[in-house]
């Protein structure tokens, strides 16, 4: 590797992580998206113009091309409501490619191909696992929340079946080997995910997202490629990271997340006491004269795609001397982060924007909280009821609050498939109907009260 190479190599690393920098604000994510483009276009460029045994250059080019086209098209015409499915299949396909390139760089023996079956295993599990995860977020394969032991025992099965085979393939270099090991490890991924769903989505994941960087960075040790060593761990220790970080806010081993619970339906189950529907009038009133409102945003305002008129709404409190602030769960949505990216397009103060720890203490002395889709992360039958798919889970604690607005189109259940008892405590009223109608509704009742 020469001098420039490596110098070249420096810059794009130096722009990952800067990148990721970048990213944990709202605030500057365009900016650590902008560098890291521009980090992984100097690594193409260098990879592509320094390594001398490239046959079919402009193959090579074309289809990093068309792959490029498709990914610029998808991330452009993709709505939020479907940006962590997107992001699912995106990181699955990231560790299929590892796994490949690990396939076809295996030597008979060494170091480096141990590392290639174990970048086999990782990112063949990770495929198959956000395989599932798409097509469960996608509504395209309805499986409810369930223990599943047989499919989580059948998992770990054809995972150690993996790992033998793994090292039977180190043995005899057989390519047959590679392409079961590959398999088996795929459908492991795919039987643990499976039973998964509710709040513990976005924790699956990130944790698929950490294998799929794990799984990049041995492939670039097979490789002898340090570029992609350093792009590949940096996505899997932010990956491992905030998998921990949410666990923890979650009161929840990784353990527990991914054997899961038994769940035990309820009895009577229902939403507690009769539901108190509201018009759009009596809530422009509340929150009119309120001192201090507390904001929910869940995954329906992304289906709805109200949050600009969330943005409105939230303007003309402050404009009434309102105090107004947004409770974010740590998995709130269907990806990590997602409420934070979908109030960030409207324009939303990131100051407003506090944490589940931080806003929990606040609801006590707040006059009105604003539920817009938010079904699992504000059920109080997490506190209680042993056996519920969130049982044990830290919700935001929104019953505590003076009153409760829950926009909401229906009386469906949440992700978890569960009742939630807040819909029909005396202090809660349901706002019914479409939330950007809703929302656009109670601007035009604030706007005439101004």
């Amino acid at each position: 590797m020469n001098v420039l190479q490596q110098i070249l190599y420096m810059v794009s690393a130096t722009l990952f992580v800067l990148g990721v920098r970048f990213l944990g604000s709202p605030a500057s994510a365009r900016r650590g998206n902008a560098l890291l483009m521009g980090g992984m276009g100097v690594a193409l460029l260098t990879t592509l113009v320094f390594i001398p045994h490239f046959s079919h250059v402009a193959l090579i080019v074309l289809v990093v091309a068309i792959g490029s086209a498709i990914g610029v098209v998808s991330a452009r015409r993709v709505q939020m409501t479907a940006m962590p499915q997107m992001v699912a299949l995106f990181n699955g396909l990231g560790g299929g490619a590892a796994a490949l390139v690990a396939a076809g760089g295996t030597a008979p023996s060494g170091l480096a191909d141990w590392l290639a079956r174990l970048t086999m295993i990782l990112g063949s599990v990770s495929f198959g696992g956000s395989l599932i995860a798409f097509l469960k977020l996608q509504e395209w394969l309805n499986v409810r929340p369930r223990y599943f032991l047989g499919l989580r025992v059948a998992g770990l099965v054809m995972l150690a079946m993996a790992v033998i085979d793994g090292l039977a393939g180190h043995a005899s270099g057989s390519p047959a080997l590679s392409v079961l090991l590959m398999l088996m490890a795929a459908v492991t991924g795919a039987l643990l995910t499976l039973p998964i769903g509710g709040a513990d989505m976005p924790v699956v994941i990130s944790l698929l997202n950490g294998l799929t960087g794990l799984s990049a960075a041995a492939t670039g040790f097979v490789l002898d490629n340090p570029l992609l060593i350093i792009a590949g761990t940096l996505v899997g220790a932010s990956g491992t990271i905030l998998t921990q970080q949410m666990s923890r806010a979650m009161h929840r081993s990784l353990g527990n997340v991914i054997w899961g619970q038994k769940v035990v339906e309820s009895e009577g189950g229902g939403s507690g006491g009769p539901v108190q529907p509201i018009t759009p009038e009596d809530v422009a009133m509340l929150l009119r004269y309120a001192r201090k409102v507390v904001i929910v945003p869940g995954y329906g305002l992304a289906v709805a795609r109200a949050q600009m008129e969330v943005k409105q709404v939230t303007d003309l409190l402050h404009g009434f001397g309102v105090d107004v602030l947004f409770g974010i769960h740590p998995v709130a949505g269907r990806m990590p982060g997602h409420m934070n990216v979908l109030l960030a397009e409207a324009n939303i103060d990131y100051d407003q924007l506090w944490e589940m720890e931080r806003i929990n203490p606040r609801f006590r002395e707040t006059d009105v909280v604003l539920v817009i889709g938010a079904n699992d992360v504000t059920n109080p039958a997490a506190r209680t009821q042993v056996g519920s798919p969130l049982y044990g889970m830290p919700i935001l604690n929104v019953d505590h609050a003076g009153h409760v607005i829950v926009l909401k189109r229906s009386m469906g259940r949440g992700f978890a498939g569960v009742d939630n008892p807040l819909y029909g405590d005396p202090k809660t009223r349901m706002l019914f109907g479409d939330a950007k109608h809703s929302l656009g509704a109670l601007v035009r009742e604030l706007e005439g009260t101004a």
